[in-house]
């Protein structure tokens, strides 16, 4: 089922794991897509049904150019579950999917089982620097952007010991499409989630990377502190801790969502 038709909009998902077995969905992180979680579906699988999809804006989903909002970008999901025929999922989100991971969790709550939020944050700013990609992304596209941020989301041991990984990742981002990348930024930029998410409920696990500078560890400890009951692990890495500690993220989600 490559593409689901969502409210009138086709989006871009991927179905693993045997249909009677819980389900978990995945949200990926700003300029990927659904491949950014290849490496953890052989495990996962065997555990859960596992739903991944292109978030709004990028991959093979729909990107209009409009403006988005985190609320918007969790209704995709809500209506994705929906569509499916799924009353309640786990969840894994990371970077923006993180975001998207709080968001419903706050408000919809009863739709989630666990919730995993990796290498995220409640708000991410300064505006200013949205702002300022969002224009070089409408004025350039994606191409600019390529190299800065896998310097953000990767450690330079990483980047230069795993290039097969990290050439994959280059190409999630050039392939982005820039306008849906930028409204995106626009809704990451809008966002303020530090106080709501003290309302969460659900059990949740916050995945830092302990060299992330895009989304530091205290960045991740607040929000933890600020979640009743919130479990915390640290992880040898940068941004995309599921691909720079494929191993560890993986177990480390396993672990927790099997309780």
């Amino acid at each position: 089922m490559p593409m689901l038709k969502v409210r009138g909009e086709d989006f871009h998902i991927r179905i693993d794991g045997d249909e009677r077995a819980p389900v978990l969905l995945l949200s990926n992180s700003l300029g990927t897509n659904l491949s950014m979680w290849d490496p953890q579906i052989p495990e996962w699988s065997k555990h859960f049904r596992v739903v991944r999809y292109d978030s709004r804006g990028h991959g093979l989903s729909p990107a209009p150019d409009k403006p988005y909002s985190i609320a918007m970008l969790a209704d995709d999901a809500l209506a994705i579950l929906d569509t499916l025929g799924i009353d309640k999922a786990h969840w894994c989100g990371l970077s923006k999917g993180g975001m998207v991971g709080q968001w419903l969790a706050t408000h919809h709550g009863d739709r989630l089982g666990r919730v995993v939020l990796a290498n995220t944050a409640a708000r991410m700013g300064p505006p200013e620097l949205w702002d300022g990609r969002i224009d070089t992304v409408r004025k350039h596209g994606m191409s600019v952007l390529v190299q800065p941020t896998l310097e953000r989301w990767f450690t330079p041991e990483f980047r230069d010991s795993a290039k097969e990984t990290v050439a994959k990742v280059s190409e999630m981002l050039a392939t982005t499409p820039p306008l849906g990348y930028a409204n995106c930024c626009g809704a990451i930029r809008d966002m303020d989630q530090r106080e709501t998410i003290r309302a969460v409920r659900n059990p949740v696990l916050v995945v830092i990377g302990a060299r992330d500078p895009a989304t530091p560890p205290a960045t991740g400890y607040e929000m933890a502190d600020a979640i009743p009951g919130a479990q915390r692990i640290e992880l040898a890495a940068a941004h995309l801790s599921n691909l720079e500690q494929p191993e560890a993220f993986g177990r480390a989600v396993t672990d927790f969502l099997k309780g």
